[in-house]
């Protein structure tokens, strides 16, 4: 597993790499070609949206046609998508490479549900958290890459990180065999809509069963997280001297920081706490991290704030991700991590909308507590949670 591991990592590394390396460049590309602060908006969110239509189609996919073919197919679709970035002269043309790049991007599972597949049961939050440690780490240093490349001209960045994703690609193909060879067994809690869109419908009809509540955890946790964090800046410099010129360094820390856990405490975590109350404490942690930071007026409340978020969502969503590998029969594991990822996605959609409305009329410091108590109630759906979802405990497919 520590072999297929490692080249799983390499290859999210590398994935993360080329997507971030141009993301903070799309807007400067985007207003050349004359758009309005509202195309740049859209432009950033067909990623999400593409990505979060694509995801349960690439999970059944490589729930009938094996892993390996469907992250490699979006590894190539991605690359498709930075050639078109690099010589995209239209603003339709900027657009339709954020839709092939969140086509591509829609694998996310896929690598999620290889990782749970070829991992004991009670190793698979922690292959899950080096996994996303590789993934923080490639959106750490991916815009300074990006930011560097742009001097050897306006192509350069999408073109290596096209050929980042083909060589990659080629890697991933050479040392990478089917997960299929090495099935785990899981157990089987409820009945699994064997359909894309049945999945999804499920999620929302019958959201007390197991997999159901673990999906609607992972979803209002990484909205809160990620759609509140952008506007962060908005608060930072209403309160404290901060500007652009050194908000980066705030950020980067918050980004360190995650990965810092993820790579070197969450494994030790697991073991002490197990993971169903680890869950809940990242869930605590979360909620009094985002509530924090409405009461930022000092550095080192600002400092608490930012150590607290990325510890939480560090100890949630592996652990999360991992039971959710456990609760779902191992034939629709790929399907189902491709719904966690269409719900979040459609979350880091909706909170963003949500709070930028709410620090307009209702104050600035209002969406990071309402964020923090709707993670904070998600602990609701946490009962029982040791019973459907046993650490340790491994069961037939």
């Amino acid at each position: 597993m520590k072999g297929k591991l490692t080249v799983l990592m390499i290859t999210a590394f590398v994935d993360m790499l080329g997507l971030a390396m141009v993301i903070p460049l799309l807007p400067f590309y985007a207003t050349k070609l004359g758009a309005s602060a509202t195309i740049v908006g859209v432009l950033i969110a067909a990623f999400s949206i593409a990505q979060l239509a694509s995801a349960p189609l690439w999970g059944r996919f490589s729930d009938r046609y094996g892993r390996r073919p469907a992250l490699l197919a979006g590894l190539i679709v991605s690359a498709i998508a930075y050639v078109i970035f690099a010589y995209a002269s239209t603003l339709w043309l900027l657009l339709l490479s954020r839709i092939v790049q969140g086509l591509g991007g829609g694998t996310i599972g896929v690598v999620q549900a290889y990782v749970a597949d070829a991992s004991d049961p009670k190793d698979r939050a922690k292959s899950l958290g080096w996994l996303s440690a590789a993934t923080s780490f490639g959106a750490v240093v991916g815009p300074a890459i990006g930011s560097a490349l742009i001097h050897w001209g306006r192509h350069a960045p999408g073109i290596a990180s096209a050929i980042f994703c083909v060589l990659v690609s080629i890697f991933a193909g050479i040392y990478l065999r089917e997960s299929r060879d090495e099935m785990t067994v899981t157990s089987e809690h409820a009945v699994v809509p064997q359909t894309s869109a049945g999945a999804v419908w499920s999620v929302i009809t019958r959201p007390k069963e197991p997999a159901q509540r673990l999906i609607w955890i992972y979803t209002i946790a990484i909205g809160a997280f990620y759609g509140t964090v952008p506007t962060l800046p908005l608060i930072l410099a209403h309160r404290l001297p901060i500007t652009e010129a050194n908000v980066g360094y705030f950020v980067m820390y918050l980004g360190g920081m995650g990965v810092f856990v993820r790579a070197g405490i969450l494994g030790r975590m697991i073991e002490w706490l197990g993971e169903t109350r680890l869950t809940r404490l990242g869930l605590v942690l979360l909620a009094v991290g985002l509530a924090l930071i409405s009461a930022v007026h000092s550095y080192l409340t600002l400092l608490v704030a930012l150590t607290l978020m990325p510890l939480g969502t560090a100890f949630v969503f592996p652990c999360v991700t991992a039971m959710l590998s456990r609760v779902v029969p191992r034939r629709h594991r790929g399907l189902y991590m491709g719904v966690q990822h269409t719900f979040g996605g459609v979350s880091r959609v909706v909170f963003p909308l949500a709070a930028g409305v709410a620090m307009d009329h209702l104050g600035l410091g209002f969406p990071f507590v309402l964020a923090g108590v709707l993670v904070l109630g998600t602990l609701l759906l946490t009962t029982s949670m040791e019973a459907y979802a046993p650490s340790r405990a491994a069961s037939v497919t």
